[in-house]
């Protein structure tokens, strides 16, 4: 990538019709009124939030055995959806007494996991995924543009040997790959990340959260191109189970504060980790493309990039680029969703993007999200989900570079947003309070 940065104060001008800023206008308080559905088959349904699907779907799991068969949220009609195999009255009876709408489908639950099993063993090519899709209850695999000839070929065999509507596949015009480009203005060593979220590590450090390809990459990060390493990396996983790394702040004594930066002094208070739940609407922040937003697509999906292959990842429809790895995804209210990992496409051209689970990747490296007593830290710079307006220049290209201090020009000088490599307070680290 090496488009020009445009400087942030004039982002917020230049850049009132970028699809992006959509996504901070869906922050206004009305963004996620209640829609009532008149269907009668949901008009008896309860109305829950995203974050509702994983615990009640845990607890219907538990209770349906072999009969449940995944879950999904209707966003328009703030509904759960749990997927049933077979008409068995009691089990739908019972759905529909915790207030979920039940779903009759064809695949159960052994049946895409087994197909999953299947893609691994015979289709696992570079530049290839896979993910449940509990709305179409199928199997969702992608093929980038790279998958040609005889690995077309397999793949296209292996889906089709799967059976009649278990898997369908999808084919993406760019290139799967992680979003760190050596090209980009930098942090660390030569490549370009995100700070995903601030957290407090198992031995009571200041710590945050970045993709593990980053972390795999380069040992130390500084917060200015070119500046003095500021963390250190702890733990790093990449590729295998997840993408997903824990970067230690060399001085004990940083404050920092739990919330993403969504540009020009705004933030969103960070207050909880939260499973992913398909149908869900979900926030990206990076720091090359600044706020973006968009839908979970599908659960445990594996990737196939060219370093290796990846499991256990959330996939979106949300854009992302190079440098934006490592980025925040959340949601309106606050919860911690994911880290950037990767994808294909653009924001220009939008594309598939995968997220490592937030709850998964501080469950491995033993730490807490959040600063700890830090986190009330966030002072004024700190806004109400519901105060950022269309036009606060949240979403431009450019605007997100303070997620680890400026970061200058993408293309490697420092332009007009060089930054002292110093958060001003209202991002998400604060390294000299």
């Amino acid at each position: 990538m090496s488009h020009k940065r445009i400087p942030k104060r004039k982002a917020a001008i230049a850049a009132g019709s970028v699809a992006a800023l959509g996504a901070a206008a869906l922050f206004l308080p009305n963004a996620m009124a209640s829609q009532t559905g008149s269907d009668d088959a949901t008009a008896s349904a309860r109305t829950f939030k995203a974050a509702d699907v994983s615990d009640l779907a845990s607890q219907l799991a538990s209770q349906l055995g072999d009969a449940f068969a995944g879950s999904y949220y209707d966003a328009a009609n703030q509904q759960i959806i749990i997927n049933v195999v077979g008409d068995n009255s009691n089990v739908i009876n019972e759905i529909k007494a915790a207030g979920a709408v039940p779903n009759q489908v064809q695949n159960s639950t052994d049946t895409l996991e087994n197909a999953a099993a299947t893609l691994k063993a015979d289709a696992t090519i570079p530049g290839t995924a896979w993910s449940v899709d509990p709305k179409t209850n199928e199997i969702r695999v992608t093929a980038d543009s790279t998958v040609t000839g005889t690995s077309w070929d397999t793949l296209e065999s292996t889906v089709e040997g799967l059976g009649s509507g278990v898997a369908t596949i999808t084919k993406s015009a760019g290139t799967f790959r992680t979003f760190v480009d050596g090209g980009d203005a930098i942090f660390g060593g030569g490549a370009r990340c995100s700070l995903g979220f601030n957290v407090t590590a198992g031995d009571g450090t200041p710590a945050f959260l970045t993709a593990g390809h980053c972390g795999v990459a380069v040992a130390e990060w500084s917060d200015a191109q070119g500046g003095a390493p500021i963390a250190t990396v702890d733990q790093a996983t990449f590729p295998g189970d997840g993408d997903f790394a824990l970067v230690k702040y060399d001085d004990p004594a940083t404050v920092t504060a739990s919330v993403v930066d969504i540009g020009d002094g705004q933030t969103v208070e960070i207050g909880q980790a939260a499973e992913a739940a398909v149908g869900q609407q979900v926030f990206r922040m990076g720091s090359t493309t600044g706020l973006f937003d968009g839908t979970v697509l599908g659960l445990d999906a594996t990737v196939n990039y060219p370093e290796g292959t990846v499991t256990g990842l959330i996939q979106t429809d949300v854009c992302a680029e190079p440098g934006d790895s490592g980025g925040s995804l959340f949601t309106q209210d606050g919860s911690a969703i994911g880290l950037t990992s990767g994808g294909s496409g653009d924001c220009t051209v939008g594309g598939e993007t995968f997220f490592q689970p937030v709850t998964t990747a501080l469950e491995a490296v033993g730490a807490t999200l959040g600063a700890g007593d830090a986190a009330g830290d966030a002072g004024a710079g700190a806004a109400d989900p519901g105060a950022v307006e269309p036009g606060d220049g949240a979403s431009a290209p450019g605007a997100g570079g303070d997620e680890l201090g400026g970061a200058g020009d993408q293309s490697g000088d420092t332009g007009d947003d060089s930054g002292s490599g110093l958060d001003d307070g209202s991002g998400l680290v604060n390294i000299n309070p």
